[in-house]
């Protein structure tokens, strides 16, 4: 891939950024700003080259029609609070704009366009629109590495129509995953959790034959609970998942790859309920498992203490109860700590588990946190994503 960052040129050029702002709304109020903040660097870079930003963004799934709830102004009034520049939105039909009526006054250096996904033509990765929104730009940007898993018309067709290049934050998200898949410092651990082990089956085969050890833990812990002949209650699982769970214990075998799952767990009769500690040997009919227990916390800390490198995606329990959040929490202190001392190189991903480091302020602590949700696995997976392949 080309680096924007190595290009001398850009003065007065109209540069397309594709950026990731999908950010959560909740009545018009941005509640969680990480995304915005990651993209600073290609703004501030663009802004000191003097280029003419166009922006092209999405929220949300409009599935191609005008939804005032999903409009890109309440990020555009963030974003110019954070640089203290005027942001233009355009609002008018895209098939009707030209490139001369982007920045009539010259004041202004960043525009964006309202939500792309306002435009059914985005997710069918039509070339005609891609034809078109190449008109108005003279360079493309995508700093977007959470959509490029997404064959989509400003992601990867695009860059049929106009030199092309990887913007900074791509960049490091592509740099911080190859050392978990490519340039492996080891010990190399993976701390995977979710509610579906359905949806990680392919990162956990990927993985298994490249780390040392997989820790499985959160929701999809219970299926391999469950398999091993333990009582789970009433705690969540997925049916029909024995032959995969199978496939992972029969793949471990071919490889020196340590598959770690509960000893332990926290359980309770509702989500809302106090923790309490139990034996695998003790869980009831009537119990949820919401996280782990001590012993699965020091034992996951003794597998962070003697490893070079840490991908973190997924959280330990339900931890938007606090009493069901310890298990997540201590495993990111440990990270943080071996992270803070040179020991370890962390990386985290995953909405939920940015989350838990945002609750505990720990989000600054780790190597890398990406914002990507299904780019970053599907990389993990070994897959080719669209918009990485047409850079290249």
């Amino acid at each position: 891939m080309k680096s924007i960052k190595y290009q001398e040129n850009l003065k007065d050029k109209n540069v397309l950024l594709r950026l990731d702002l999908n950010v959560p709304l909740k009545n018009g109020v941005i509640t969680d700003q990480t995304r915005i903040n990651k993209i600073l660097p290609i703004i501030n870079f663009l802004l000191e080259k003097k280029s003419k930003i166009l922006v092209v963004s999405h929220v949300g799934r409009p599935k191609g029609e005008f939804n005032e709830e999903l409009s890109l102004k309440p990020i555009c009034d963030n974003l110019e609070k954070k640089i203290n520049l005027k942001i233009g939105l355009i609002k008018e039909d895209i098939f009707k704009l030209k490139k001369e009526d982007l920045f009539k006054d010259s004041k202004n250096q960043i525009v964006f366009l309202e939500n792309i996904r306002f435009y059914d033509q985005e997710e069918k990765n039509d070339q005609n629109f891609s034809k078109h929104l190449a008109k108005l730009a003279d360079i493309f940007v995508n700093d977007a590495f959470s959509c490029s898993h997404r064959a989509h018309a400003s992601v990867s067709k695009i860059t049929e129509f106009l030199p092309s290049y990887a913007g900074l934050q791509l960049e490091t998200e592509i740099n911080a995953l190859k050392k978990v898949t490519s340039e492996i410092k080891r010990p190399i651990t993976c701390i995977i959790g979710g509610s579906k082990i359905s949806t990680k089956i392919g990162i956990i085969k990927n993985l298994i034959p490249k780390f040392d050890n997989i820790v499985i833990v959160g929701g999809m812990a219970n299926n391999i609970l469950k398999y091993k002949g333990n009582q789970i209650g009433k705690s969540i699982k997925e049916d029909n998942c024995e032959l995969i769970i199978d496939e992972i214990f029969k793949k471990e075998k071919d490889y020196p790859c340590s598959i770690i799952y509960p000893e332990d767990v926290m359980v309770g009769k509702g989500i809302k309920d106090e923790a309490k500690i139990k034996e695998l040997s003790e869980v009831d009919n009537d119990d949820l498992i919401l996280d782990i227990g001590p012993k699965t916390i020091k034992k996951i800390n003794n597998v962070i203490e003697n490893s070079k490198t840490i991908l973190w995606n997924g959280p330990a329990g339900y931890f938007e109860n606090p009493s069901f959040a310890n298990g997540s929490y201590e495993i990111a202190k440990k990270i943080v700590k071996m992270k803070k001392t040179n020991l370890i190189y962390s990386i985290a991903g995953g909405g939920d588990t940015i989350a838990v480091l945002n609750q505990i302020k720990a989000i600054d602590n780790f190597n890398f946190v990406s914002t990507a949700g299904g780019a970053f696995l599907e990389y993990l997976e070994g897959k080719d994503l669209p918009g990485i392949t047409a850079l290249n």
